[in-house]
């Protein structure tokens, strides 16, 4: 098969297009014939050489990836006959191998897909999604809310705000260029706003008329991430999930603002994200969403062999929606 393989830390270009070994499933797992590999921001850190959370550094050489979609075509020992040619997602965990035409699972972490929905989709909701449903969770945001979601382009933000507008909530986006501010519009957000343009807050104060934002869904970090929490009411919420910025570091947080304003903050990856649902609750609740219409993920597609381009793309944040590879 054909895959992505890298055997140096360091920039996009170290990933490389090669010929490699057919995996085979082992007992009890099924082998997929991949149709769509997502592509994380987590990928391009441990690619470049940066730890993520509790992503180690991956041993060399590698071939990255860790959500792929596709159809089984070969069945492990001990494997019912009947996952053979049947259309599956799967998240490959803390492993790696998903930049590939062919990868390996074990059966019980396997999803079943519908018709309805397609490779690419199926691939967002499987990592993407599950990490916005446990957001959400999080967040327990309500029709009365006005909730503003940062990166709202983004593969989770997408999602974000899809969901505050199915609930009835006043959703403000804020995304990085006129090209993603439409997007967000697109999405179903009550106000879309450049977070590039100096007066971005203003303009969200003027588009409230009056209203207070009550509750920030923040993936961006460092000096917007400030920005967006001084926007939020007394009383308001700061729901944190990541720092896409480059910034380094999650939106800064005082006692001063959560005594002051009476605000709270919360970190809903980790622990608070397992508090209703495990993982696997997550996924189905997530894939469920995309099968009912509900939640429909952006995409934005590479081929395989263009992996780097993927990586480049994503890390000078080029790209809207959730990044998936087409071998």
């Amino acid at each position: 098969m054909r895959a992505i393989r890298q055997y140096e830390l360091g920039p996009a270009e170290n990933l490389l297009y090669e010929e490699v070994d057919d995996p085979r499933p082992g007992p009890g797992e099924v082998r997929i014939a991949v149709n769509a590999s997502g592509v994380h921001l987590i990928d391009t850190a441990l690619r470049a050489g940066t730890p993520g959370g509790t992503f180690a550094l991956p041993e060399l050489p590698m071939t990255p990836g860790r959500e792929v979609a596709g159809v089984v075509d070969e069945l492990g020992e001990g494997v019912d006959a009947g996952w053979l040619g049947t259309r599956v997602v799967t998240h490959l965990g803390m492993a790696s191998g998903g930049y590939a035409e062919l990868a390996v699972r074990e059966v019980e972490a396997v999803h079943a897909l519908p018709g309805t929905v397609d490779f690419d989709v199926a691939v967002a909701m499987i990592g993407t999604g599950r990490t916005t449903m446990g957001i959400l969770d999080v967040a327990q945001l309500g029709n009365d809310d006005v909730v503003l979601v940062m990166a709202a382009a983004g593969g989770i933000g997408n999602l974000l705000v899809q969901t505050g507008r199915n609930i009835g909530a006043m959703v403000i986006g804020a995304a990085g260029g006129a090209a993603k501010v439409d997007q967000v519009r697109q999405a179903g957000a009550s106000v879309a706003v450049d977070y590039r343009r100096p007066d971005w807050t203003e303009q969200v104060r003027e588009a409230l008329d009056g209203r207070e934002v009550c509750a920030v869904l923040e993936g961006v970090g460092g000096d917007l991430g400030r920005q967006a929490l001084e926007l939020l009411g007394p009383g308001g919420r700061l729901i944190m999930y990541g720092w896409a910025s480059g910034a380094g570091q999650a939106t800064r947080v005082t006692t001063d603002d959560l005594t002051g304003r009476a605000l709270t903050a919360s970190w809903a990856l980790g622990p608070a994200m397992f508090r209703r649902r495990d993982i696997r609750g997550l996924e189905e609740a997530s894939l469920a969403e995309a099968a009912a219409g509900r939640l429909v993920p952006a995409v934005q597609a590479f081929p395989l062999d263009d992996a780097a381009a993927a990586h480049a793309a994503l890390e000078s944040r080029a790209t809207t929606g959730k990044v998936v590879l087409h071998p």
